[in-house]
């Protein structure tokens, strides 16, 4: 077997083993390690607001997308001192017996370490660590034939019905077959209270377009709708991160979306390079997350 490479790094004063950068990950696209950590490294400006102060669930792939992965909410072994850790109660659990000590990853050291452990995918939930919900997110799946092309309408559905509320709606792509809308919130509500509140918005908008959504889980009431899945606002959930990437055939990331996109149907699976290009045009479209929303109305 080959001998395992390892180089040594500074990143913003930390000191990290980086190792085996040559390995692929991303087979059809020959994408490697060190283009996974270069894309995080590049991505860190827009994407670390996103996950600061929130526990970071990962999915690793130690041998590529092609290969057996594994998630992971747990700190790993090995987890330098300098990582972020908080022990919580998972969400859920009976009592509050049982605890996780989760990685939150403040920093770009602590993001390119996750990199190096070949952890393509980071999800978070809509909290941050000691807080109630800031966010509302709605997941738009796609039962197929239907797409992206209809998660965009009823993205735009839900947007123009959230905006009733006073709810300002924000579009990404999963970066697989649907889109996320996310909206900031007070952070005085429990994650009940919110997502009561998404299913009942769930339901409405189903109710008028029954034809080609549904708000409810059972798959077989899927194919050819549009899934809005309120359920994202459990305590116990999370949603992949925007910037992040996906394992997909190619490195494919969760794309943030102007609306202008979202009401021409131009949504699609954007790739690594490209959302680089992208930020360097946009900025942080999701920048406005970062920033208290308002309460939900009560019901």
């Amino acid at each position: 077997m080959p001998k395992e490479q390892r180089i040594r790094v500074e990143v913003d004063g930390q000191a990290l083993e980086l190792s085996n950068l040559d390995k692929v990950l991303y087979p059809s696209a020959g994408f490697t390690k060190g283009e996974v950590i270069n894309y995080y490294t590049r991505v860190a400006p827009v994407l670390l607001p996103h996950l600061r102060g929130r526990a970071l669930t990962r999915i690793r792939f130690p041998n590529g997308v092609g290969g057996q992965s594994f998630f992971e909410k747990n700190k790993p072994g090995g987890t330098p001192d300098w990582v972020r850790v908080e022990t919580m109660p998972v969400p859920g659990s009976t009592k509050d017996r049982e605890t996780i000590d989760y990685v939150v990853a403040d920093d770009l050291p602590t993001l390119v370490w996750l990199a190096n452990l070949a952890a393509l995918e980071l999800h978070t939930p809509q909290w941050r660590v000691g807080e109630e919900p800031d966010l509302m997110v709605v997941d738009l799946d796609p039962g197929a034939p239907a797409g992206l092309r209809e998660c965009c309408a009823v993205a735009v559905l839900m947007r123009d019905r959230l905006a009733e509320d006073g709810l300002t709606a924000y579009p990404k792509t999963s970066g697989k077959k649907g889109m996320q809308l996310s909206c900031p919130i007070a952070g005085t509500q429990s994650a009940e209270e919110v997502s009561a509140y998404a299913k009942r918005i769930a339901e409405e908008v189903e109710r008028g377009h029954s034809r080609s959504i549904t708000s409810k889980m059972a798959k077989r009431l899927r194919p050819g709708k549009v899934f809005i899945d309120w359920s994202q606002n459990s305590a116990a959930k999370t949603t992949v991160a925007p910037y992040s990437l996906r394992a997909q055939p190619t490195p494919t990331v969760s794309t943030p979306l102007t609306w202008d996109e979202v009401e021409a149907g131009a949504a699609r699976a954007f790739t690594s390079d490209e959302v680089l290009e992208r930020i360097e045009e946009y900025g942080d479209l999701l920048e406005d997350l970062l920033a208290p929303g308002p309460s939900l109305p009560s019901q």
